[in-house]
């Protein structure tokens, strides 16, 4: 789960990490007074959890608090538009901060490294820039450090890192004590990641974290009540955030063959076959262990608000989840929705046979295997 950026501040600020000084408001009249506060110079920072803000125009710079209120009053209730989310969000929150004179900009992280498994710091004198591109162009530029589970980190061994990363020396003592609190925050809080990207060194010799993100792993949100509020809109495409609504485990992948499966290694395997038979998966869907029929159809629904979908391929592996059931769930999408792409079902397992039997004379499509499923939806879906 996905803080916004003032959440994000404010839990690194707990652990020691300097932040700009800032707050977050919901109109203008605030956000003028917010900045008149901070000195009329600062950043109008629109909250909302998509990539690509700032080209969709929700970041700005001003002189004076009166033309921020301005602009806060134009961005609240605006949809903000970008390539990584054509679906858009609409901006509820703007976050006023002051602005920092930066004269040198580097990176840190802090994530799960699942091959390893185990914590890994990652750190960079090239700040400011995407971390793929970085380690692309210029791996050197990228230094990697694993914390022990059992041990945590020596400090000789922060510092060798940061040394390693080519931190200027004027910068190191601090960046040592930023890495230590950043672990710290990503241990306690049951993060996935926290990222400080740019780590700024200002013209007055201090180290603040320009920028802030923070993702919560979802398994732990129990211990962390103060974020439940910000689960619901936490995903950044709105199918996302419906499917989070209905509680329903869906991923948009941006493919056009809609994929329905129960299990998560099943439903892997789908998207894996569609794609060697020459498709793109549009979404990972995976129905749950013991759907009932009103699942399988609301399933069925989600998929298909999707515009791009051309088919849709439903795989299901009965053993909890009975095949009759799903069958029952097809069917109720199409007497109450307009699905005018075509389906194919592979359905195995626990009632099998009596769902293949109410699908007979329908215009769904039966495959026997995973993979005649797959060629079949992709021919389908392209013809």
């Amino acid at each position: 789960m996905k803080l916004h950026e003032y959440q994000s501040k404010d839990l690194l600020a707990k652990y020691g990490v300097p932040v700009a000084q800032g707050r977050v408001t919901d109109n203008a009249a605030e956000a003028k007074q917010i900045a008149e506060e901070l000195g009329g110079k600062v950043v109008v920072k629109a909250q909302v959890l998509m990539g690509g803000r700032g080209k969709a125009g929700g970041v700005k710079l001003f002189e004076n608090a009166n033309e921020a209120g301005q602009f806060a009053g134009e961005l609240i209730g605006r949809r903000l538009v970008s390539i990584q989310n054509p679906d858009g969000m609409v901006v509820e929150q703007v976050l006023i901060t002051e602005t920092i004179d930066i004269a040198e900009e580097y990176y840190l992280s802090v994530l799960l490294d699942r091959a390893a498994q185990q914590v890994l710091v990652m750190i960079s004198r090239e700040g400011g820039m995407e971390i793929e591109d970085v380690a692309h162009n210029n791996p050197d530029a990228i230094a990697r450090l694993l914390v022990d589970p059992v041990w945590g980190l020596d400090e000789f061994q922060i510092r060798r890192a940061v040394k390693e990363a080519k931190i200027p020396a004027h910068a190191a003592r601090q960046f040592v004590a930023m890495v230590k609190a950043l672990v710290k925050a990503y241990i306690e809080s049951d993060a996935d990641l926290v990222e400080i990207n740019p780590v700024a060194w200002t013209t007055d010799g201090k180290l603040i974290a320009a920028d802030a993100k923070v993702s919560l792993d979802d398994n732990a949100l129990f211990r962390h009540p103060e974020f439940a509020a910000t689960a619901e809109d936490s995903a950044e495409n709105a199918l996302e955030a419906e499917a989070a609504n209905l509680g329903i485990a869906y991923v948009y992948l941006g493919g056009d063959i809609g994929i329905l499966g129960n299990g998560a290694g099943l439903v892997m395997g789908s998207l894996d076959e569609v794609s060697a038979a020459g498709g793109r998966p549009a979404n990972f869907l995976d129905v749950g262990g013991g759907a009932q029929a009103e699942r399988v159809k609301s399933c069925v629904e989600l998929i298909l608000k999707d515009p791009n979908i051309k088919g849709l391929l439903i795989n299901i592996f009965g053993g909890i989840t009975r095949g009759d059931e799903v069958a029952k769930g097809i069917l109720s999408a199409f007497e109450q929705l307009d699905i005018n792409v075509p389906v194919v079902a592979r359905i195995e397992g626990t009632g099998a046979a009596e769902g293949l039997r109410l699908l007979e004379g329908t215009q769904i499509v039966g495959a026997k295997t995973m993979q005649e499923a797959a060629r079949r939806i992709v021919e389908l879906a392209y013809a």
